[in-house]
């Protein structure tokens, strides 16, 4: 998925930009880098973290870019291109990062060659292009930074959330037009603004968080204030999946703090699918908070029968290759077999994506005596391939356990609706398949209403992975014709 954060400060800017980019680590571990303006020009690291700490890898370079005591700066952490990019144009110099994903990446590639005036440089392996290139393609073809940064959202079909450096001394932030990921402003009582997508990265730093940026918002953000240049939109659908795993569990997201919304989805979990047992647990990290809420909901204690070494290995999920994921998940999670030995375990995690990991930690437990394991997971299914956020390095739908499952049962043409409803048939034999295969006691899963509930903002969420539904299409982002949000982009793609 990725993180970034931005400063612009009264005085230097490294450390805050330095520290505030590394709080957001758990987001991604492919590629990080940090830009600064200074001098009247731009300074700008880029390395690959994918075996090594961000904070190790840029040490060297925070300290280098602080003898030049800029007041500008912005960090990011990538699960894919090299950022930031640095670009000139008729808009001046600025630096630019992304996150987020473009699924139409193509179509705009094609309208933009159309006129034989627009050629990519940045080309990755097997030519594939820059997807930072192409958004900043799209906002010099406008006659200032503003007007580009929301003809560029208005473009992209996923979602595409924006830092801009430019060499005028102005941080823009512009969250993508659904408000998928969040953006968040900070106020620092010294002086200084700066912009994140993980409030955890403000208290350590000093900065007070001021308000969410709105879907669609774009801010400019000066030593002397920040001024909302779009106003963006009403309705918004922020990704579910960031309460339930991935956001840091001290963060908080439209006023929503992750690690009570956890506390909630536990409790929800144990009043509708209770089960007596011995010790409730997480499976460290992402399922500790979720087990807390369970324990405290159905009084049976807290335990931690797997605990996590962490000096040394990242998020298992995130390396490529699947036998080495797996391998990392191993080595992390270290057995306490005084709490396992005899024990009826209640496990809570916060998802099954292809059911790997859970097998073997299953199975782990038993070797080690565990008299049943009962697993009770914070999210619905995932049905659908997430096709606005880069979470998780599933590359097709078939890598999901579920899909497998269903097609074994009802082959490649089955109707995948009919497996959304916890109390059709469908669902409850498919359920039934994944405990059989994973070898639990018991399986059970959080309902889309109790995740909503527990996250408690409404439908101003994004559920698409669960029950393959894309909000967006009912709001402003659905419309064929001339609309505010949309400016000329339908002429456009009538001429291609």
């Amino acid at each position: 998925m990725g993180g970034f954060f931005g400063v612009v400060a009264e005085q230097g800017c490294v450390s805050d930009v330095y520290f505030g980019t590394d709080y957001h680590s758990h987001m991604g571990t492919v590629r990080g880098g940090l830009a600064f303006f200074a001098g009247n020009t731009f300074h700008r690291s880029i390395h690959n973290i994918q075996n090594a700490q961000f904070r190790s890898r840029f040490e060297g370079a925070a300290k280098r870019f602080s003898g030049l005591n800029p007041v500008y700066g912005i960090g990011v952490i990538s699960d894919h291109d090299d950022q930031p990019i640095l670009v000139r144009s008729h808009l001046g110099m600025y630096a630019l990062v992304l996150v987020g994903l473009i699924t139409n990446l193509n179509e705009i590639v094609e309208e933009l060659v159309y006129d034989r005036k627009t050629h990519f440089c940045e080309l990755g392996k097997e030519g594939e292009i820059n997807a930072l290139e192409v958004l900043a393609m799209l906002i010099n073809s406008r006659g200032s930074i503003t007007e580009g940064l929301t003809y560029a959202q208005s473009r992209v079909e996923g979602s595409a959330s924006l830092l801009l450096l430019s060499e005028q001394g102005v941080l823009y932030a512009a969250r993508d037009r659904f408000g998928r990921t969040p953006i968040v402003l900070g106020q620092k009582e010294s002086g200084g603004y700066a912009v994140t997508m993980e409030t955890s990265a403000f208290p350590n730093l000093g900065y007070q968080r001021i308000r969410d940026l709105r879907a669609g918002e774009v801010v400019a953000i000066r030593p002397d204030g920040i001024e909302t240049v779009f106003e963006g939109f009403e309705s918004s659908a922020i990704c579910s999946f960031l309460y339930v795993y991935y956001g840091y569990p001290a963060s908080t997201y439209e006023g929503v703090g992750v690690e009570r919304t956890r506390y909630r989805s536990g409790a929800y979990l144990a009043r509708r699918n209770p089960v007596e047992g011995d010790h409730v647990a997480g499976i460290p990290d992402s399922g500790v908070a979720h087990a807390l809420g369970y324990a405290f909901e159905s009084g049976i204690r807290y335990a931690r029968p797997f605990v996590k070494y962490t000096p040394t290995w990242p998020r298992s999920f995130m390396p490529p290759d699947q036998s080495l994921r797996q391998k990392i998940a191993n080595m992390k999670l270290l057995p306490v077999p005084e709490l396992i030995e005899g024990k009826r375990l209640i496990f809570c995690d916060d998802s099954i994506v292809r059911g790997t990991q859970l097998r073997n930690q299953v199975s782990r437990l038993y070797k080690a005596g565990a008299k049943e394991v009962h697993v009770r997971i914070a999210c619905p299914p995932l049905l659908y391939k997430c096709k606005f956020l880069t979470f998780s390095r599933t590359e097709s739908v078939m890598d999901l356990i579920t899909r497998r499952i269903i097609q074994e049962m009802d082959g490649p043409a089955a109707d995948i609706e009919r497996y959304r409803n916890p109390d059709g048939e469908p669902y409850q034999r498919m359920v039934e398949e994944i405990r059989r295969r994973l070898g639990m006691t018991s399986l059970a899963f959080q309902r889309v209403e109790d995740v909503e509930k527990a996250i408690g903002i409404g439908s101003r969420i994004c559920t698409y992975c669960w029950t393959g539904e894309d909000i967006s299409l009912k709001g402003h982002g659905g419309c064929k014709g001339q609309c505010a949000c949309c400016g000329d982009v339908c002429a456009m793609k009538a001429r291609s």
